[in-house]
């Protein structure tokens, strides 16, 4: 089995010694995104939803890229800065995904680069389609 890396001009470029994505098989391992946006590479830091939109927006991307989308998205890690956030980021998962969702970590942090209140990377699994 080899890894294959996966990257798009349509997601933030990597900023350190780092793959957006990398296959190992059939499971796609993605990088920890915050709110980057991919075409000014400037923090889209107006609000929590504002970094979750961006954050969600950036996944897609990548997942594209990789010919899937967020039903084939398996595990999610979610690091916050503040666990007030919490409840907002249940309401914009549930608007996200559809069920079944997949399993879900959240982890409270001290700091994220940039100042991010969230980064969220992802595990997703290419389904065989019938």
């Amino acid at each position: 089995m080899t890894n294959a890396i996966i990257s798009t001009r349509l997601a933030p470029q990597a900023i350190g010694p780092y793959s957006q994505a990398v296959w190992a098989g059939d499971v796609l391992h993605l990088s920890g995104q915050i709110a980057l946006d991919p075409a000014t590479n400037a923090f889209q830091n107006a609000s929590f939803e504002t970094e979750l939109k961006q954050i969600f927006a950036n996944l897609h991307d990548v997942l594209r890229a990789a010919s899937l989308n967020f039903n084939d998205i398996v595990k999610v890690t979610v690091y916050l800065t503040d666990f007030t956030d919490f409840a907002t980021l249940n309401t914009m998962m549930a608007e996200e995904f559809k069920s079944p969702y997949p399993a879900r970590t959240t982890i409270a942090v001290a700091a994220l680069p940039k100042n991010a209140r969230v980064e969220i990377d992802a595990i997703a699994y290419r389904f065989i389609r019938q």
